[in-house]
């Protein structure tokens, strides 16, 4: 091939490509080297078949090399926390107590539409900075504790100035259909209609946002006004996604799925139905054990139907001050290969190329091939399924974005 003196060659690596291309385990390549020219890999070849000259060469020394690990599911933006309510349910307080008291979502609605846009970018720069330390490059964040067409805005400026001032590749979610606020109490239609008529084509035009979810469910919004938000997005050719089937069934992962929506997330109480149509409109199923756990959950996600009908599976973080206090992808993929029963292959495909396809970015994010974006994370480990196993240690050598490495783990420990 002819290459450029400024084209990078990241060589003697082990490349778990999770190349679609791939009948091995995890597309694994031995001794194989990336070729990097403008942000993109541009060849994925064998060590004995790169010139023996050339000026930019970087020896990854047999390295295991991963796509960067996408989260496609956090509420990343908020303020406040929620400790002490968990504390209180522990000590044997209902949720309903803690709700009465002026507890629950509500508090962090107060919260965040109370802290200052400098104090929110603080806080979820630290957040995110944990989820970057474990190799992601790229990550989905919620609106949804603003609720108002003020503080929506000011969660998604914050989203938006995380991504100015990182390298990691942000994709912004209006989540303004979360719960009613206070404001709204009892009057949830009207509060539909003001997010379809204002908040939806506002932020839209401002170019804030790149999808549309909603929390369907019987503590949430109906399946109506589910549908009325989706047909308003539609209208302006806004992609959908939904929190769905979570905490019971009612046919929000087909209404995802008519109207061809990116993801269908929680989904612990979907049927074959509604997987049969999701395989038909290819939407994602993302997997969110974190929650699982934090709400000690036991129905399971229908894993094994999901297979069975090739649906494909993310994995994320779910991250939020309510029901998955985790910044850790990390632990998210150990949590779905133990609570839900996915193989190790599937969880580093779920915050790989799955997640990709959820964010809507299949064709340029979550392998390691031509054309795609070189992002990737370089981790001392021989193979992937030790990068989830061990917890306590993060096996993370160096996190390349954009073909750019990224501090390396070694020198965040001097740091600290």
């Amino acid at each position: 091939m002819n290459l450029l003196e400024s084209d990078v060659i990241w060589r003697n690596g082990r490349l778990a490509t999770m190349s679609a291309q791939s009948n091995a385990p995890y597309g694994l390549l031995d001794r194989h080297a990336l070729v990097v020219r403008d942000k993109h890999i541009i060849a994925v070849i064998p060590e004995d078949e790169l010139p023996t000259q050339h000026p930019q060469q970087i020896d990854l020394q047999n390295r295991l090399v991963t796509p960067g690990l996408i989260d496609c599911h956090t509420h990343l933006v908020f303020g406040g926390d929620r400790a002490y309510e968990w504390e209180q349910r522990l000590n044997g307080v209902s949720y309903t107590e803690i709700s009465q008291k002026g507890g629950g979502i509500n508090s962090t609605v107060r919260a965040t539409r109370d802290a200052s846009p400098d104090t929110l970018l603080s806080i979820s720069q630290q957040r995110l900075q944990a989820l970057m330390d474990e190799g992601v490059t790229t990550v989905e964040m919620k609106s949804g504790y603003g609720l108002d067409l003020i503080n929506e805005e000011k969660q998604l400026r914050v989203a938006q100035q995380l991504a100015r001032q990182n390298a990691i590749d942000v994709s912004p979610t209006l989540l303004s259909a979360h719960t009613t606020p206070p404001e709204y109490h009892g009057r949830s239609d009207h509060y539909i209609d003001l997010i379809c008529e204002e908040i939806l084509p506002q932020l839209w035009e401002k170019k804030l946002f790149e999808s549309v979810d909603v929390f369907c469910e019987s503590v949430g919004f109906s399946l109506a006004q589910s549908e009325k938000l989706f047909a308003a997005a539609k209208q302006l050719g806004i992609p959908v996604r939904g929190h769905m089937e979570q905490l019971s069934n009612l046919g929000g992962s087909e209404l995802v799925a008519r109207y061809h929506g990116l993801s269908t997330d929680h989904i612990e109480h979907l049927d074959e139905a509604g997987i049969q149509a999701l395989a038909h409109s290819q939407t994602v199923a993302v997997l969110l054990p974190g929650a699982f756990y934090f709400l000690r959950e036991t129905k399971r996600p229908p894993v094994d139907l999901l297979r069975e009908y090739r649906v494909p599976m993310a994995v994320a973080s779910d991250f939020n001050p309510g029901t998955s206090p985790f910044a850790s992808l990390r632990l998210a993929m150990n949590m779905a290969c133990v609570q839900f029963g996915l193989t190790p292959e599937e969880a580093w495909l779920g915050v790989t190329r799955h997640a990709a396809q959820a964010l809507n970015r299949q064709h340029t994010h979550g392998q390691l091939a031509a054309g795609f974006q070189a992002n990737f994370a370089v981790w001392e480990a021989e193979k992937p399924v030790e990068v989830i196993y061990e917890l306590g240690r993060n096996p993370l050598y160096e996190r390349v974005y954009q073909g750019q490495a990224t501090q390396k783990q070694s020198e965040n420990e001097e740091m600290q």
